[in-house]
């Protein structure tokens, strides 16, 4: 880790023009990442240009800057160096991520296990709790100055991505950098409410009909909720909607792995999560995924929805009756 991060700081200290890109449907872990960065770049006289292939989401709006993203790209023999932030592979870059890995030199900073290697550079450590997480330290390393906004973005990617600290992930190093943000003025209250009491009553509905596609198996040790192209059309919504959804069948006291089944017009999606021993993310690999032994997920884009279930609930049968170390 030490390694990668000493070859990345001269490559961004070198760098007068850089591109900075998460991943599509960027979370609050990848967007105040990306946010994050970019103030830390721009306060070290870099120009920066934020990539994304759409506006924030409104559930993520809160972010300072979340307004400076670049829908677009632009000419890539401009850029000094490219990022991308939170990617476990390059296919997460989106539909432009061969535009994208033109430019050189270009830098991967990950905390996914089963990380699939692209990139020119990367900094790839699951024992982090999240890339913000990651890039605090980064801008720690480089001696930036990390500003009020980039304080904000930087607890919000990390209280996101621990689900306020109650996740597996999280470490001392973690409740220590959360705890230097708060002391550049950030309030945990604040952000947290911006995070997880943030229902619409569109997204309220949503989640109404999402509850009651709630299916136990295994013995009750598996929790299964399923979104449909048609819920979003009756309530009016997206699947950006759906974000911590997951987190309710999870919550089930008996339950240990829980999965969330979402239909798109491009693919099924699946995200897992499970508590204790159970790792999720070796399961997501069988389907082309990856992720955290406690939180993974995957697409297909060749199968319907009743495929991708029967397939899912056979393999989470062996994960849940093998023994696990």
């Amino acid at each position: 880790m030490k390694q990668a991060l000493s070859e990345i700081i001269p490559v961004l200290r070198g760098a007068g023009n850089i591109l900075i890109a998460t991943h599509v449907f960027p979370d609050a872990d990848a967007l105040g990442a990306q946010l994050a960065l970019g103030n830390i770049l721009r306060s070290l006289g870099k120009k920066v240009y934020l990539y994304s292939e759409e506006p924030a989401h409104y559930i993520l709006e809160f972010l300072p800057g979340s307004d400076r993203l670049s829908i677009g790209l632009p000419e890539l023999d401009q850029f000094d160096c490219g990022v991308a932030l939170d990617c476990g592979d390059d296919m997460r870059l989106g539909k432009v991520k061969d535009y994208l890995l033109n430019i050189h030199p270009f830098v991967v900073i990950d905390h996914h296990t089963g990380h699939k290697n692209f990139g020119d550079i990367r900094w790839v450590d699951a024992g982090k709790s999240s890339t913000g997480e990651m890039v605090y330290e980064l801008a720690q390393a480089m001696d930036a100055d990390i500003d009020y906004d980039t304080a904000y973005c930087l607890y919000s990617a990390i209280v996101s991505d621990t689900g306020s600290f109650k996740y597996a992930s999280t470490s001392a190093d973690t409740l220590r950098i959360a705890g230097e943000l708060v002391g550049r003025g950030v309030k945990p209250a604040e952000i947290s409410g911006k995070i997880f009491d943030n229902f619409t009553r569109n997204r309220l509905q949503l989640l109404q009909e999402v509850l009651a596609t709630l299916t136990l198996y295994e013995d009750e040790q598996l929790a299964v909720i399923t979104v449909t192209r048609e819920m979003y059309d009756k309530t009016g919504t997206t699947a950006a909607d759906t974000e911590l959804f997951i987190n309710y069948p999870r919550s089930l006291e008996m339950v240990k792995v829980a999965a969330f089944v979402k239909e798109t017009k491009e693919y099924v999606g699946v995200s897992l999560r499970s508590k204790d021993q159970f790792d999720v993310a070796q399961v997501a690999r069988l389907f082309g995924g990856g992720g955290h032994r406690n939180a993974a997920g995957f697409k297909l884009r060749d199968k319907n929805i009743d495929q991708v279930r029967k397939e899912l609930l056979a393999e989470l049968h062996v994960l849940l009756t093998t023994p696990q170390n």
